[in-house]
């Protein structure tokens, strides 16, 4: 299977797949293409029918789309999801919940890897949006008794929101003792430190992308290789 993904530093979409198929030891091939701005649906629809990433390719399958990757491996490999019925149930409505969800955190805390943030005074939906995440991130914990969000191993739901984590440590969010020690053990994930690893040492800047980390506030550190 071939992955095709944008920059590592910025592509929240991509690590989902990227993230979930390296920690399962599932293998794939990564092919990385560069963004070339906030819109690039022209060139990017020439692998991928939505114009979007990430994209699997699998022989003469191709998958679009990070819900719908998750979903194609889970019916080829059985730890995408927890086995226990109640565990799978709730981690598959938290990974739908949020795949469309959470508009304020996209929008205000964009996904950048390598640099730390003190950003502006958060809006009343980011404040809702941050406590549902802390509600989902205790609730998951406390009921399937960890370490990961349903239960003993690392399932689509952490996947799925491996790029908050990275959010909550560029741009100091507050999620709560439970939670934050979760974003602590993600951040200790081999798989999380390689994508990281790959992130910090991209020297490409996109204009928009850079645009709306100085919307979001004052840029404190930057970690990432020199332009």
């Amino acid at each position: 299977m071939k992955l095709i993904i944008a920059n590592k530093n910025y592509s929240s979409w991509s690590l989902r797949p990227w993230v979930l198929m390296t920690a399962l030891g599932i293998p794939f091939e990564e092919e990385l293409v560069q963004f070339a701005g906030l819109d690039n649906r022209a060139a990017f629809r020439r692998f991928s029918p939505s114009g979007t990433v990430p994209c699997l390719v699998d022989g003469t399958q191709t998958v679009w789309g990070s819900l719908a990757i998750i979903l194609y491996l889970a019916d080829r490999h059985e730890a995408v999801w927890p086995r226990e019925l109640s565990a799978r149930v709730w981690a598959q409505c938290v990974t739908c919940e949020m795949h469309s969800g959470f508009p304020a955190l996209r929008n205000d805390c964009s996904m950048n890897v390598g640099v730390r943030v003190r950003p502006r005074p958060a809006s009343p939906a980011l404040e809702r949006d941050v406590e549902r995440i802390r509600e989902i991130f205790e609730e998951g914990l406390e009921r399937f008794g960890g370490p990961y969000l349903a239960g003993a191993h690392f399932t689509a739901a952490d996947a799925f929101f491996a790029p908050v984590v990275f959010r909550i440590r560029t741009y100091g969010l507050e999620v709560g003792p439970l939670g934050q020690a979760w974003v602590e053990r993600m951040l200790a994930e081999p798989a999380m430190q390689a994508w990281e690893t790959a992130a910090l040492a991209e020297t490409y800047r996109e204009e928009g992308h850079e645009a709306e980390l100085a919307e979001a506030g004052v840029v404190t550190a930057d970690y990432r290789a020199k332009a």
